[in-house]
């Protein structure tokens, strides 16, 4: 394959890609990967650029297995060619610890986004874009591990900087409000929790359009946020709309889609409506366990809010028999 010829494969792959064809855009990824290690070696940076673009590829299909075997690879291959400190190298190692956190594996993926945001700060400064992004996303683990103090200092500080930086309606200005509102709430401080969520949501309404990925993103956590609060009738009207969108944008068997039905499930159990709930239940744990595996952490939570779902309804042997099933897969 020619260079000529290869750039037209890039750029078709490239129009693939932001049309959301993963499939397309997947099939002339690894036509392309194939002739440049061919051409170039394996270790070459050009080769890794399209390993690396093509394991984003299977992040967005949730090919999450795939995608971290050939992330590993890239980041070893980018270690021996171009070095640790090298920004190609850390944006690998970032790309890789996103993967961990979608596989539930935060543990992981903190020891790397540690290592990537002192390596950017050092090599790009404290106020860099990257190094903000880096921050970022080291706070959202720090957030599902627990460590709240440390999640909240680190995303005031990258929200404040982009402000400043970017301007406050830039999109990664409106990520980290978003990321820091989702922190409040989980620390009980719904009302700054809710400010914040209310004017993401707005501002990804007007920039992005109301059917966009992020502004559908934003409309769920606000959601959450209301169901907190106990306003069930305000959280339901955005859940149902939010599921019918990515529903549409991203597939019935998506990850995110499965969560927003998982969420839309609680807040119905929340007002009561059991037989809804247990349709939506039943449907995420079943895909659940066909993605993600049998012992997968959202597994086992849709498993559990399955079996809640049954005792609430006085349906004992089907809860038995889920509770069953979740014993089993944590042995």
């Amino acid at each position: 394959m020619s260079a000529y010829y290869d750039d037209i494969y890039v750029n078709f792959a490239i129009v693939f890609y932001q049309n959301g064809n993963w499939a397309e855009a997947e099939k002339l990824k690894v036509e392309v990967m194939k002739k440049r290690q061919h051409l170039l070696g394996p270790a070459h940076p050009d080769s890794l650029i399209i390993m690396g673009n093509l394991a984003a590829i299977y992040q967005n299909q949730g090919k999450w297995t795939e995608a971290e075997v050939l992330q590993v690879e890239v980041i070893v291959k980018a270690m021996q060619v171009l070095g640790l400190a090298h920004p190609d190298t850390l944006a690998n190692m970032g790309n890789l610890a996103l993967t961990y956190q979608y596989q539930g594996k935060w543990t992981e993926a903190e020891r790397l986004q540690v290592k990537v945001m002192e390596k950017t700060q050092q090599l790009l400064g404290s106020a860099h874009p990257d190094t903000l992004r880096s921050m970022g996303n080291l706070a959202v683990t720090y957030h599902h591990n627990g460590k709240w103090t440390e999640a909240e200092k680190l995303q005031v500080e990258v929200m404040v900087q982009r402000q400043q930086l970017l301007g406050p309606a830039h999109p990664d200005t409106l990520i980290s409000m978003g990321n820091l509102a989702s922190i409040y709430r989980d620390q009980g401080k719904l009302t700054g929790a809710e400010n914040l969520q209310v004017e993401v949501m707005m501002k990804r309404q007007h920039l992005l359009g109301p059917a966009h990925l992020e502004t559908l993103n934003s409309m769920g956590d606000l959601a959450l946020m209301y169901r907190d609060q106990g306003k069930l009738t305000e959280a339901e009207k955005l859940q149902v709309e939010v599921m019918v969108q990515r529903q549409q944008l991203l597939g019935l068997a998506h990850l995110d889609t499965l969560s927003s039905m998982g969420n839309l499930a609680l807040t119905y159990g929340d007002q009561g409506k059991w037989t809804e709930a247990e349709q939506l239940q039943v449907e995420v744990m079943k895909k659940r366990q066909q993605l993600l595996g049998p012992t997968h952490p959202k597994t086992l939570s849709s498993m559990g809010n399955l079996a809640l779902t049954y005792i609430s309804q006085g349906k004992q042997t089907e809860a038995g028999t889920i509770v069953n099933e979740l014993v089993t897969s944590l042995m």
